[in-house]
């Protein structure tokens, strides 16, 4: 892991414009968070050429699909009968009509710099990088919680074996062409499925498994709605989040290859120490660890006798 220089944004009037990109957002059921952050999108200082909505929600949303966009971007809206995260973004990537792909979730807010930082990132890194961005909470419900954040404000690069999960997929730009070499995202991990988390765990470690590198760019700033219940989803949460982390370890564990067995086993120490030093003060972090590691080996035993290897995942086409 290095750090990057930062490469301050020059001012608006000097920037040459960006090139053609395609912005996917997925959702399902959150109709009130996506219309704000497809608002908050068009507000940005500088904006995708189309803006891809691949709603999984039971009935339509009642604005977008009738929103052309503000001339300069396009809003296009897909209201699909699939299931699960991943089947999303594939499918939102099989629609984008341009080569430059940016993600986000329906339960993010866009700082007015956040596009043209993300992309700019992307273009100066090339084809053979990922770029992801920062992620904070809103702040918005005192009583909530918005959970997978990153606050670090260091520019860093990652390549090769790195130790830990280093892409947030909520906030991520990339080449069509990185998707061709590598494959999309494994539509059996992921929210919606009997794995439900890690997708993107697993995406970022084939990517840096194939020799690419992911570019995390502060100034590219989402903020994560914090809308949970803290008494109603946390457990649920770290349950979810155990279960598609131990699908994910399994998938990629190898007797010939110590890695990620390496990785399970510290995982598991970590949250087992945490977990026992929160027993003696904080004892809602102690139990979420306990629910996490519950999760996690449930997640190892379901994976290795319902899985079987396959190729890389192809793209929803319904």
């Amino acid at each position: 892991m290095d750090a990057v220089p930062t490469n301050p944004m020059p001012p608006e009037e000097t920037r040459p414009a960006l090139p053609p990109c395609s912005l996917i957002i997925c959702s399902r059921n959150r109709p009130r968070l996506l219309i704000e952050l497809v608002q908050s999108v068009l507000a940005g200082q500088e904006r995708p050429r189309e803006i891809i909505v691949v709603d999984q929600s039971s009935e339509a949303h009642r604005d977008l699909p009738g929103e052309a966009g503000d001339g300069q971007t396009e809003i296009r809206y897909q209201l699909t009968r699939t299931v699960g995260a991943s089947r999303a973004r594939n499918l939102g990537i099989h629609l984008a009509r341009h080569d430059l792909l940016a993600f986000s979730d329906d339960d993010m807010l866009c700082s007015p710099e956040w596009f043209g930082s993300l992309v700019r990132a992307l273009v100066r890194t090339g084809e053979r990088g990922v770029v992801s961005g920062s992620v904070r909470s809103s702040g918005e419900n005192p009583q909530g919680f918005a959970p997978s954040t990153q606050v670090d404000s260091r520019p860093m690069v990652f390549e090769g074996r790195v130790g830990r999960d280093v892409l947030y997929t909520g906030n991520m730009a990339m080449y069509r062409a990185t998707v061709d070499a590598v494959g999309l995202f494994d539509e059996r991990l992921g929210p919606g499925t009997a794995f439900p988390a890690a997708e993107d765990n697993d995406f970022g470690f084939r990517l840096l498994e194939a020799g690419y590198r992911i570019v995390f760019v502060p100034e590219a700033l989402l903020y994560h709605r914090d809308w949970r219940s803290d008494r109603q989803d946390f457990l649920p949460l770290r349950w979810r989040y155990g279960l598609g982390q131990g699908g994910f370890l399994a998938k990629h564990c190898r007797l010939s290859d110590r890695y990620m067995t390496g990785r399970l086993f510290r995982n598991a120490r970590h949250y087992f120490g945490r977990c026992l030093r929160g027993l003696r003060g904080d004892r809602r972090q102690a139990l979420g660890d306990a629910t996490y590691l519950l999760g996690l080996f449930t997640g190892l035993v379901r994976w290795r006798l319902t899985q079987r290897e396959t190729g890389p995942p192809e793209a929803s086409r319904t």
